[in-house]
């Protein structure tokens, strides 16, 4: 039997400890929406880049090929080519073969929510389009700078996504074409914004007007 005193003691150390408890169980604002936060600030620091990029009249598409951008598409540089090094990095358990080729993995397509179980139905895509780079102001480049672009590991510009969500897309501007995912919206316009910041590639006015429509979503 617990005598009186007792009972006292063990009420006032509950007492005591409940809102300790509840401060280290219950999470802080800041600590619950990180996501958000982190959505928040990388769609505020998109806004400024598209800011600062030139708005004009995409250039014409004369000249263009994508061996302007691709000139030894099928000739590697090294053991691994670029589609296996982005395949590698992007899929789940990859296995490979002895020359880099993926034989084995899992892939999530962002555009349309698809997971991949073959790679015969991946593609690596790229966000801002070799075209659309082109009469963005790629045009103007060296062959050197073209080709730096289409193999950009470091940029967003290189990304795995289904097979049908790249044909769908195509050679396509966010004014004309975005995710089926809505919830890829803000991602996608700040890696396109990101893209054509590093680039100083120009937008278009109904181009900017539908990423800052994007980056809402954020």
């Amino acid at each position: 039997m617990i005598s009186p005193r007792r009972a006292l003691c063990v009420a006032v150390l509950a007492l005591v400890l409940l809102p300790i408890t509840a401060i280290l169980t219950t999470p802080s604002p800041a600590a619950a929406e990180p996501h958000k936060r982190s959505q928040a600030e990388s769609a505020a620091l998109a806004r400024r880049m598209l800011a600062k990029l030139k708005v004009a009249r995409p250039l014409s598409l004369r000249g263009y090929s994508r061996k302007r951008f691709l000139p030894k598409e099928g000739r590697r540089t090294s053991r691994c080519s670029t589609r296996e090094k982005v395949l590698a990095r992007d899929g789940r358990r990859v296995r490979k073969n002895a020359h880099c080729h993926p034989v084995k993995g899992t892939w999530y397509s962002p555009y349309d929510g698809k997971v991949l179980k073959s790679e015969r139905y991946v593609d690596v895509d790229h966000v801002v389009p070799l075209s659309y780079a082109w009469r963005s102001g790629a045009k103007r480049w060296s062959a050197a700078k073209r080709r730096a672009f289409a193999h950009d590991l470091v940029r967003p510009e290189l990304i795995t996504v289904s097979h049908s969500a790249n044909i769908a897309k195509g050679g396509q501007g966010p004014q004309s074409w975005r995710p089926s995912r809505r919830a890829h919206w803000c991602r996608y316009a700040t890696s396109w914004i990101t893209v054509k910041h590093h680039y100083r590639l120009f937008v278009t006015r109904s181009e900017r007007t539908a990423l800052l429509n994007m980056l809402r979503a954020c």
